[in-house]
């Protein structure tokens, strides 16, 4: 969201997988489609994945159309990894 440089170690990896589904890769070697995400603060809040911002973004970093239903999926697997 944030568009900062950060090490690779820093990032978390977001994989669309071969099967279409969207899941958070924390060894960073899932076969599939990545993008790597920030662990700021103003990147995580709950408001910004309110407002739809993520989803936009991951559509074009994983090249892909995503559901309401796989976001709201993913979103909820997020907050609970970043234990928000």
């Amino acid at each position: 969201m944030c568009q900062e440089m950060f090490p690779k170690k820093e990032l978390v990896r977001v994989v669309r997988t071969p099967d279409e589904e969207i899941i958070i890769d924390p060894t960073g070697k899932a076969a599939g489609r990545g993008a790597y995400v920030c662990r700021q603060e103003s990147c995580l809040k709950p408001d910004t994945f309110a407002s739809g911002k993520w989803k936009k973004v991951l559509e074009r970093a994983l090249n892909m159309s995503i559901t309401q239903e796989k976001y709201d999926a993913f979103r909820e697997k997020w907050l609970e990894m970043m234990g928000q």
